[in-house]
């Protein structure tokens, strides 16, 4: 028996008429990643069927309650996250009208240990979560469980593409490699070779610039040839170890770039063997001890992935998500900036305390 009154139809009954999770319905409904379109078209008419109308006294209740996000990101290289940390912090003070709560989680480098918070935060009730994924494949199934439940998951500095994030926020990685290859084959002119050094090849950032530098390479430098990439797995230890190899089998490389911010030990290698200046060098990134190298020229060029504007815009991002349930774009890719020597004061003048402005 009822009262006449009409039953509210929600989530949870469209998700029991179509046989799918209530997290997928939630994608399909809002338009989100992650959901085929034979399935969001499915969701949409069983929601129009059963006279589904967004709930807009529990969206207001929402609004005015806390929002708790917490941002998952490594401790190494502290040259990069450090400023991406500090752009979440001011997102997070500008924002209004709503109270929210930032926690910040690390872990030892990317790659390591980020599942393992992942699954710890599983048990914790969080609106939304920042992470940089270091090894997409171990991490998709945690994603996937955190959007299941109705938490909004926005990658930033790298991306899990497959898995249900919302959004991700980055640097173009293809782009930066494909600069990189550019410049080498702009100022070296005769036959050569070529190394590259990055983190882990796991992670998607990491691949997409060597991916980008040897299309282009192959393309506009056919005369210099690429060797096998090494992988440092953003170890110092391991950077410099590998660069001494790296000597020692081919003594006169012609150019070498550095992928990620893990540049000091390879400068340091080349140093100590005669090599500064001799090996056309570019690094990536902006920070304190790469400066006096820009300006004696033994670094050719670093790509700038510009650390705190990325934190900046993937908090402001999920942000707009949950408060204004904004639909974003699945992908933000920012253009890297190419710092050299002749225009390294203006990129100094933007750098108070080591961070960047914008």
């Amino acid at each position: 028996m009822t009262d006449g009154t009409p039953k509210t139809v929600g989530i949870k009954q469209i998700a029991a008429a179509a046989g799918i999770s209530i997290g997928t319905v939630d994608r399909a409904l809002h338009n989100r990643p992650g959901v085929n379109p034979k399935t969001r078209s499915r969701v949409l008419k069983i929601a129009e069927k059963l006279g589904y109308r967004p709930n807009l006294a529990a969206r207001s209740l929402k609004l005015n309650r806390r929002l708790r996000i917490v941002a998952h990101l490594p401790r190494q290289i502290a040259s990069f996250f450090d400023p991406l940390r500090e752009g979440v912090r001011e997102a997070a003070a500008a924002i209004r009208g709503v109270t929210v709560d930032v926690t910040f989680r690390t872990y030892p480098h990317l790659g390591d240990g980020d599942l393992k918070l992942l699954e710890e935060d599983l048990e914790r009730d969080y609106d939304g979560i920042l992470m940089t994924p270091g090894n997409p494949s171990q991490v998709e199934s945690a994603i996937r469980r955190f959007t299941e439940r109705g938490t909004a998951v926005v990658c930033v500095a790298s991306d899990a593409p497959r898995s249900s994030r919302l959004a991700s926020v980055s640097v173009d990685a293809a782009i930066s490699g494909s600069i990189a290859a550019e410049l080498l084959g702009t100022v070296l002119h005769s036959e050569g070779t070529v190394a590259t050094i990055t983190g882990d090849l796991n992670t998607f950032d990491h691949g997409e610039k060597l991916r980008g530098f040897a299309a282009t390479l192959a393309t506009m430098a056919p005369h210099l040839t690429l060797i096998s990439t090494i992988e440092t797995h953003d170890s110092p230890k391991e950077a410099y170890r590998a660069t001494l190899a790296l000597l020692k089998r081919n003594p006169s490389p012609a150019g070498i770039y550095v992928s990620t911010a893990n540049s000091i030990p390879v400068l340091r290698a080349l140093e100590e063997n005669g090599m500064c200046g001799r090996v056309q060098l570019i690094t990536t990134d902006l920070f304190a001890e790469l400066i006096p190298s820009i300006e004696s020229g033994a670094i050719l060029a670093t790509l700038y992935q510009r650390p705190f504007t990325q934190g900046k815009l993937a908090f402001e991002t999920l942000c707009r998500f949950l408060v204004d349930g904004v639909q974003l774009e699945p992908v933000t890719r920012l253009a890297p900036h190419i710092i050299l020597r002749s225009n390294l004061p203006l990129f100094l003048e933007r750098l108070p305390a080591g961070l960047e402005m914008g």
